[in-house]
């Protein structure tokens, strides 16, 4: 399968750019986060489908651009051993450069583990969230971030949701939902739950 970048094919990207045109197209107010940009090759993908749709919505990238985060016990997987603490580091000017190669405005980047967050780094109101935080601390955190931000009809897209080698975000997701409201169904490797 054509891959966008070495993280993301064109299946799972397919999946994200129809979910966040349905809420473009239903105009579901906040703006659109990203938690977990790394390069940002995926996020010009979403400034894309922004630029084209007229869309006056910001997009917000987050990542701690120095590669992926320890692994707790919930991330353990003989599938997974080479994703280790470290590994896939990214600079917030590879994304800003990218950005502006690329014709595109410029989004809102805030450089930060995801723990680290306040939920006045994000917008006061989230319509589409994209959560590609590979593990099961990574993305609990960001749901613990965007979910009380989120407006009716909003979409929230995690990565890796049905991959093997990162069995941390599925069990992330689904603690999540057993407490919090919303409806999952998966494409691809992806989580897609609408609120």
């Amino acid at each position: 399968m054509q891959k966008v970048n070495d993280q993301f094919n064109n299946q799972e990207l397919t999946v994200l750019l129809r979910e966040l045109g349905q809420v473009l197209v239903m105009d579901v107010l906040g703006d659109i986060v990203e938690l977990g940009c790394y390069k940002g090759l995926t996020s010009i993908q979403i400034g894309k489908a922004l630029k084209l749709a007229g869309s006056s919505k910001k997009l917000y990238l987050y990542d701690s651009f120095d590669g992926l985060p320890e692994k707790v016990k919930q991330d353990e997987s003989p599938a997974g051993l080479q994703f280790k603490a470290g590994e896939l580091p990214a600079s917030k000017q590879e994304v800003v450069t990218l950005f502006k190669k690329s014709n595109l405005p410029p989004p809102v980047i805030k450089k930060a583990w995801f723990r680290d967050l306040k939920v006045k780094d994000l917008p006061e109101k989230v319509a589409f969230a994209f959560l590609d935080g590979d593990f099961y601390e990574s993305i609990k955190d960001s749901l613990e971030l965007v979910w009380p931000l989120l407006s009716p009809g909003s979409v929230v897209v995690v990565d890796d949701y049905q991959n093997e080698a990162l069995p941390g975000a599925q069990k992330a997701v689904d603690e999540w939902l057993k407490s919090h409201p919303g409806v999952l169904r998966t494409e691809a490797s992806l989580a897609v739950i609408s609120v």
